[in-house]
């Protein structure tokens, strides 16, 4: 597997991550997978297996396919999907304002939503990508040829405005939180921007495809899973208070919400990766 930042420094404002992987070699020992939020757009294509499937609920036995090359807007919730096939496959993790600048599409469009690549750049480009990229054995070479179909993507688009921007980077935790609760906070950055709340929310919407509370939550949540990951007996009262929770009532609601189970059922299940819980088919094939 080749995963990490871009290789291509053009691509680094607008592309967190970029990955390659050749089909694992051994089959998952579970059906279908509850895929949590991160608060960022996908962009994935399956190579060399069936296409994207997703299902509406457990009981869901049918599901939907949504074709190999998708991108997949930001979402508050936890979708499932079938992973009794894996596949090769090469994939991105969008920044805010990448939608924008590679498809010209806002990401507030995308929110929830799995959107074939072809709707977006044409059957004939994403038909010349999937070819290309299935005709090249090496992830790391793999990789390398969707950076380049990236970069040709970009459009000649300004930047974030400075205030989605620092908005952005506030609520994702990387400056000093607020001491507000999430209504708090964002009343706080719409003041500090100067324009109407209304005016704010849809800006940062068209950049990262979440309102700002939601973006809040979902990100809040992500640094619990990275938390979780890091200890192996939580002291979950603590957890709560170090994690911008009200309580442990407040954090095993909000995780049940976007995780689709208990914070100790999601501990139990071992996950591999922290935003991708195995669940056990309800229908077996």
């Amino acid at each position: 597997m080749s995963a990490g930042a871009p290789w291509r420094p053009q691509l680094r404002p607008w592309i967190e991550t970029v990955w390659a992987c050749a089909r694992p070699r051994a089959r998952p020992a579970h059906a279908r997978e509850h895929s949590l939020p991160s608060g960022a757009a996908h962009l994935a294509l399956r190579l060399d297996g069936p296409p994207l499937r997703t299902y509406a609920d457990a009981d869901d036995a049918r599901g939907r396919v949504h074709g190999p090359a998708v991108l997949a807007g930001a979402r508050a919730g936890y979708c499932i999907k079938d992973t009794s096939q894996p596949a090769a496959s090469v994939g991105a993790v969008l920044r805010p304002g990448a939608a924008l600048a590679l498809f010209g599409v806002s990401a507030a469009e995308l929110e929830g939503r799995y959107v074939g690549l072809d709707e977006l750049c044409g059957a004939g480009v994403a038909a010349e990508l999937y070819e290309r990229l299935a005709a090249t054995a090496a992830p790391v070479l793999r990789r390398r040829a969707f950076e380049a179909f990236l970069q040709a993507r970009l459009r000649p688009v300004r930047g974030l405005d400075p205030q989605i921007v620092r908005a952005v980077r506030q609520l994702e935790g990387v400056a000093a939180p607020l001491r507000e609760d999430d209504d708090g906070r964002v009343a706080a950055l719409v003041a500090a921007s100067g324009r109407s709340h209304r005016r704010f929310i849809a800006g940062f919407r068209d950049a990262a495809g979440l309102s700002p509370k939601r973006y809040a939550r979902v990100h809040r949540f992500k640094r619990l899973l990275g938390a979780l990951a890091a200890t192996p007996r939580p002291d979950w009262a603590q957890l709560a208070l170090d994690g911008g929770y009200f309580d442990q009532s407040h954090l095993i609601r909000e995780f049940r919400e976007f995780a689709g189970v208990s914070p100790r059922a999601y501990l139990a299940a071992a996950a591999a990766s922290p935003h991708h819980l195995p669940i056990d088919d309800p229908q077996p094939r």
